[in-house]
């Protein structure tokens, strides 16, 4: 009996003292100092609590990430791996995230990544450990996304680390010691959340001109949807309209990509970061994650934003504030009126490429994508999955977004599952999937309330505000699901359409005004970018790369306005508009050291123009006679495009009703014998019987033109013949239509041939 006694005893002891001594250990994802192949994801911070480490090998297994740790106490733990089974939410076969966690090389015998459609804790049972110090390894099984949060160890066998919340994330804090430690930051004058091409726009803007600046950007590279990370190339015509001079600060880092998507190299991450850095105003804050915010007296005094790598937290104060984080993140945090769009909106792309390689090559059979033959999506012409590989249009695009971005991912891995292991089979022998974004490009979801609220009709009807000042030349373009491709995945079609609204004037520009740049209720919110005020139908053409990138250049100079009078944003307007304007017609390399500092004007100064520099080849930099379609003669109904890249000038024309023509007027100085060239770029949806003509005094010739196919001269050119012309004679090269499909014209150029 006195043994019972003292064995309960001992066991009530013990049982208490393990409870009570419980040895842990939490490891968070972005902890780790070598990650590998894995990818740190951080765009979903909001949505499920914590970045994540993403095993996006795109079919091949990641090499592993690592980190040491050192445990409090050798002896046996109860292991948890935070984690999901990414498919598991539509129900489909398999389990492609499948990775294993391995203590010292070793891995356990349990697979993560293969339960449930949430995030939970993993049971990854019992380990036992012999000595504190240790590698933790993450080794990815497939290459196909999957994705860990967080590893738990615990002595106490009963203890299970909470599932979401508020109480997961105070349960975080006091497992890694994280003590209220906040790093004070500033005060700045102006704190710019969001490092698109908006967010650089206004803060390079605000420091030339004086301002103290920190600018906060949740990735390593600067850029947003124009970063290497999702390579939507910059649309949008730039300096030109009222002010002619708005635009010149984008232009010095603006990408120079092709096509969309480019290379990562074309979108030029180090010389975004360069040009920021240059600057000694701007504080820049990479891997910041922007969660919070204090208000006082009705204005926002802070923001507070935490490293995405260490959790060190910080606290940014300051005057003015900027939302440019696309999705009017920070508005919504300080109470911001905001609209947004419930059915219909546009969604969000992931786009893709595929190269040949010189050898064949395999891919593993996807049972778990989305079930796709080749009729199933449009064939991803010149190896780029473009723009339309979008979905989510009636899914909620700021907790949803995680689904969002998971079910495009399923769409493109099923659609090269088609082309390899499928009816594709054969004419993709030595294809190899080369790049998927896994940053998701999306185009619509908040959109912060200001002074004036844009309206289609006001863009079409060019209404004229009085601070009409950033010029939009996009047309007005709105995504839908494009029905051929839609009828199969109806609940979210994955392949969109782009329905054009060309009545934008896309040379000079529809002035937006300066009151869509800032919030009606909260005093000192500025904002830039696609959450400004506008219509759903309105943002169609203001929310592409310079454009947006503009808006930042005129809030950056409001905000110096608003340093040098002590006053808000809609106060610019009201009281300091005249000197508003005066910045406004600024060089963009025009700079002073603080607010009231002289004004320095560059040494060399671009030429200003209301239409700008050309945004393609130069005209003036091409060998002999060039004409541009700028100077050609139109009938019919003729569209300005900018969208593929490579034209001539500023742009280039684009028909595809019967008869419509372009003549291209050629004053001939000198006579003699030249070669003539005619300028166009390919496009599935280009005719393939485009009649061109020639004719001079003595230049007779015509022939039909395959615009589907590249043309053969670099630049794309294509010779229409060596012809004699006589000095001082006006000849003419026409482009006509045939309504099958859409007729191209750009430029025409006539190469002088020399005498033998």
């Amino acid at each position: 009996m006195k043994w019972s006694i003292h064995a309960a005893l001992a066991a009530l002891a013990c049982l208490f003292t393990s409870s009570l001594w419980a040895a842990d250990l939490l490891v968070e994802a972005e902890s780790f100092t070598d990650h590998g192949g894995w990818k740190l994801d951080t765009q979903f911070i909001s949505e499920m609590g914590s970045p994540y480490l993403l095993a996006h090998g795109l079919g091949t297994p990641c090499q592993d990430a690592k980190v040491d740790v050192t445990f409090p106490a050798p002896g046996k733990y109860h292991v948890f791996v935070r984690t999901k089974d990414w498919v598991a939410q539509w129900d489909a076969k398999g389990s492609p995230g499948k990775f294993q966690l391995a203590i010292n090389g070793k891995p356990l015998e349990e697979t993560f990544g293969t339960q449930s459609a949430d995030w939970f804790w993993h049971d990854g049972g019992e380990v036992e450990i012999d000595k504190t110090n240790v590698t933790l390894s993450l080794k990815d099984l497939t290459g196909f996304d999957g994705r860990c949060d967080a590893i738990y160890f615990t002595t106490d066998f009963s203890a299970k680390p909470p599932t979401s919340g508020s109480q997961l994330a105070k349960w975080r804090k006091q497992k890694l010691g994280i003590t209220e430690d906040v790093k004070s930051e500033g005060p700045y004058d102006l704190v710019v959340i969001g490092g698109g091409y908006s967010g650089m726009g206004a803060a390079i803007s605000a420091a030339r001109m004086g301002c103290k600046v920190a600018l906060i950007q949740d990735r390593p590279v600067l850029g947003g949807n124009g970063s290497s990370e999702v390579r939507v190339w910059a649309m949008g015509l730039i300096r030109r309209g009222k002010y002619p001079r708005i635009g010149e600060i984008i232009e010095e880092f603006a990408d120079r990509a092709k096509k969309s998507p480019g290379t990562f190299e074309e979108f030029g991450d180090e010389q975004k970061e360069a040009v920021v850095r240059a600057e000694p105003n701007i504080d820049l804050f990479l891997n910041h994650h922007a969660n919070h915010l204090e208000m006082k007296d009705g204005k926002i005094s802070s923001i507070t934003a935490f490293d995405t790598r260490t959790s060190q937290v910080r606290q940014f104060n300051g005057t003015l504030f900027c939302d440019a984080t696309g999705h009017g993140a920070i508005g919504a945090l300080a109470g911001a009126l905001y609209d947004q769009t419930d059915k219909g909106r546009m969604g969000m792309s992931n786009m893709w490429r595929w190269d040949e390689a010189d050898h064949e090559t395999t891919f593993p059979e996807t049972p778990w994508a989305l079930d796709l033959t080749m009729k199933d999506f449009p064939y991803p012409r010149d190896h780029h999955g473009q723009w339309f590989w979008e979905s989510g249009f009636d899914k909620d695009p700021l907790h949803g977004a995680e689904a969002i971005r998971d079910w495009n991912l399923r769409a493109v891995y099923g659609a090269f599952n088609a082309m390899k292991n499928r009816e594709g089979a054969s004419k993709h022998k030595n294809a190899e999937l080369t790049w998927l974004a896994y940053i998701g490009g999306p185009r619509e979801s908040r959109r912060l309330i200001g002074d004036v609220v844009l309206t289609q009709d006001d863009i079409v009807d060019k209404r004229e505000f009085p601070d009409g000042c950033v010029p939009s030349t996009w047309s007005i373009d709105l995504h839908y699901p494009k029905k051929e491709f839609a009828d199969k995945f109806p609940e979210n079609p994955f392949i969109s359409i782009a329905v054009h609204d060309q009545r934008v004037d896309r040379a000079y520009g529809y002035p937006v005004p300066y009151r869509c740049f800032y919030s009606k209720n909260i005093p000192n919110l500025f904002m830039a970018g696609r959450c400004i005020s506008v219509t759903h139908e309105a943002l169609g053409t203001v929310r592409v790369m310079k454009t947006c990138g503009m808006m930042g250049e005129v809030v950056g100079k409001a905000a110096s306005i608003c340093k040098i009078h002590d006053c808000s944003p809609r106060d610019v307007y009201q009281d300091h508009w005249s000197e508003m304007d005066e910045l406004l017609k600024l060089p963009g390399q025009a700079r002073r050291e603080t607010v009231t500092a002289e004004i320095e004007m560059p040494k060399v100064l671009l030429p200003a123009s209301n239409y700008g520099p050309p945004t393609g080849l130069n005209p003036a930099k091409l060998k002999g006679i060039v004409v541009d379609d700028r100077q050609a003669e139109k009938s019919g109904k003729w569209s300005e495009g900018t969208g593929l890249k490579g034209y001539v000038g500023h742009g280039y024309l684009y028909a595809g009703e019967k008869g419509a023509k372009v003549r291209f007027p050629i004053k001939i100085e000198k006579g003699g014998k030249y070669e003539v060239r005619v300028a166009y770029l390919p496009h599935e949806n280009r005719s393939t019987d485009v009649s061109v003509s020639v004719s001079g005094k003595q230049a007779k010739a015509s022939q039909t033109i395959n615009m589907q196919q590249d043309p053969p001269i670099d630049g794309g050119f294509i010779s229409l013949g060596t012809f004699p012309f006589e000095a001082g004679e006006t000849a003419f090269v026409e482009i006509v239509g045939s309504g099958k499909g859409n007729a191209h014209a750009d430029a025409v150029q006539l190469i002088p041939v020399d005498s033998k």
